[in-house]
């Protein structure tokens, strides 16, 4: 039973990776924004208050854990669009494991997400940003990022379904960006208001961030927040993860 679900979901993973070669303009710029970001508020905005040392060592960290947040709109739209087309009920109607589709979107995204932060690292490398943390301490810091990825793409997708139409996606999206501006991914929670302050270090993408810089061996950076930054996606993913499969069931009836 497990190899027939993960022999549909390979299947669906592959059709997602064929819209890439017929969509590669949207694969692009999903690359090429988040480097437009880190260009912006390294060099044009500026930024950095309450932050000790060279900013690029606070700044691109939390560049890497905020491009994990966003760019869920292609993922929403593609389960919208299936939704609409009659897709779904489609696959429903062949003898498929229950949530392939949504496996097999979840895993091309990942592999998307994998690419862009080798770009975003690679760009941060050019701009003189240098991991300290060694090998052990990087690979902690990119599989926290995935994970984190891992939790909100399911977040998306529950709420592209509970959307339904491709035209709601953006109205929807739009629950998710707390999570990103209220970070200390550009400026520390000390340098905030105190209640900002505690919001934004209660934030899971802060608390990623803050992991990460300590696993990169960023100077000043805070230590003992791996847990929590563990802890955040895999409760995301509790609740999240089971309800959108439910959904998605209940789709049929």
């Amino acid at each position: 039973m497990t190899t027939y679900a993960l022999t549909d979901s390979w299947t669906m993973t592959r059709r997602e990776l064929a819209h890439w070669t017929r969509q590669p303009v949207q694969v692009l710029v999903g690359l090429v924004f988040p480097v437009m970001l880190l260009l912006m508020f390294g060099y044009l905005v500026g930024g950095g208050r309450g932050v000790e040392g060279e900013y690029v060592d606070y700044l691109v960290p939390g560049m890497l854990a905020l491009t994990m947040a966003f760019g869920l709109e292609s993922t929403m739209l593609a389960v919208t669009q299936d939704l609409n087309k009659g897709v779904i009920d489609r696959f429903r109607s062949m003898p498929m494991a229950n949530g392939a589709v949504l496996v097999g979107r979840s895993v091309a995204d990942m592999l998307q997400s994998a690419l862009s932060l080798t770009v975003m690292i690679a760009v941060a490398v050019a701009l003189g940003w240098r991991a300290h943390g060694g090998v052990a301490g990087f690979l902690g810091a990119v599989g926290l990022l995935l994970l984190f990825r891992f939790a909100m793409l399911w977040i998306g997708i529950h709420l592209a379904m509970v959307a339904g139409k491709p035209e709601l996606v953006q109205a929807v999206q739009i629950l998710v960006w707390p999570i990103g501006f209220l970070s200390n991914a550009f400026a520390a929670p000390g340098s905030m208001p105190d209640w900002l302050g505690a919001v934004v270090e209660w934030n899971p993408l802060s608390q990623t961030a803050t992991a990460v810089r300590d696993l990169f061996g960023a100077p000043g950076a805070e230590s003992g927040h791996a847990g929590a930054a563990v802890l955040w996606p895999v409760a995301l993913l509790v609740v999240f993860f089971p309800l959108a499969v439910r959904r998605f069931g209940a789709l049929s009836k």
